[in-house]
């Protein structure tokens, strides 16, 4: 599945230096084509508040699937 702006997708690693772990969920903010597909992904809270925007690898994020539900965690601070 190709993954296109504002597709939400699903962390495959920790980014504990941004306070993140894998399964968290980001938003895709822009993709940049070519030979690599790479992706700025924000992370945020639950009241919008902004964790991060990383750019991320396809071997970094996968799409959100249908069935999946989603989780809430407390951030470390």
């Amino acid at each position: 599945m190709e993954i296109q702006e504002l597709d939400t997708v699903v962390l495959l690693r920790d980014a504990s230096e941004h306070g993140l772990e894998r399964g968290d969920i980001g938003a895709v903010v822009h993709r940049y084509s070519g030979e690599e597909e790479t992706y700025e992904v924000e992370f945020v809270t639950g009241e919008g508040e902004t964790v991060a925007v990383l750019t991320l690898g396809r071997d970094e994020v996968r799409p959100m699937e249908g069935r999946e539900i989603l989780h809430a965690r407390e951030l470390a601070a």
